[in-house]
């Protein structure tokens, strides 16, 4: 899932802006203050940013210049400032994208996936079995076309069993690749987590549909048979 760092002072603006992100499974912290802004980029580094240039406590333009000092990360300036010398001195001191004020959360939207998608050219393919679409550099996952939200350990393993779609995936598998700290094959986390990804996906032990578990041996990912 997509970790998006909204910089912006109007209250009303950064929970309207974050109530769409959100709908549309991105992941949002807010930030009203450059210092919080710059804080949570050290301590919680996100996905993307997007910059608001009128903030309180220091001018949008020195924050550009202070992130790019320790941090690539994606940057979007999002502001009323329209006027050409700003808009060059943001792109040229560092952004990556800039949007004028007015604009929806769904336009948001789309700049940050666009954005996303250029500066990840060497990203790992999106993975489609059936209706369900696993996008591993977005950290998004889609099924029937409507966005889902996962956990992360829980994107891990649906990430895994869609990269190897039909295949049996064995639990010393899921053990090694999902979790970075050792986890027994037997361990009931494994279990908790295909139960969990279950009901994200609409189906249960008794009906399964995309996940099928082999007792014994492991756990796979089918397409789902045609009605």
């Amino acid at each position: 899932m997509t970790h998006v760092l909204l910089i912006e002072d109007d209250e009303e603006i950064a929970a309207s802006l974050a109530q769409v992100l959100r709908q549309r499974g991105r992941f949002v912290s807010v930030a009203h203050r450059a210092s919080e802004a710059l804080a949570r980029l050290v301590d919680e580094p996100p996905d993307v940013a997007v910059l608001d240039l009128g903030l309180p406590d220091l001018d949008g333009l020195d924050v550009i210049r202070m992130i790019r000092g320790f941090s690539d990360l994606p940057l979007i300036v999002a502001t009323a400032r329209d006027d050409e010398p700003t808009i060059v001195r943001a792109l040229e001191g560092g952004a990556d994208d800039y949007v004028v004020k007015p604009f929806s959360g769904r336009h948001l939207d789309a700049r940050i996936h666009a954005l996303l998608r250029r500066e990840r050219p060497d990203r790992d393919p999106v993975i489609h079995v059936g209706g369900l679409v696993v996008d591993p550099a977005a950290h998004e996952v889609e099924l029937d076309g409507v966005r889902i939200e996962l956990r992360p350990k829980e994107f891990a393993l649906l990430r895994l069993l869609a990269s190897r779609p039909g295949e049996v995936v064995s639990r010393r598998t899921i053990a090694q690749q999902v979790w970075d700290h050792p986890v027994s094959p037997t361990d009931s986390t494994i279990d908790v987590h295909v139960s969990a990804l279950r009901r994200r996906l609409g189906e249960t032990s008794a009906e399964p549909r995309y996940i099928h578990v082999i007792r014994g041996v492991g756990v796979k990912l089918v397409r789902p048979a045609e009605p």
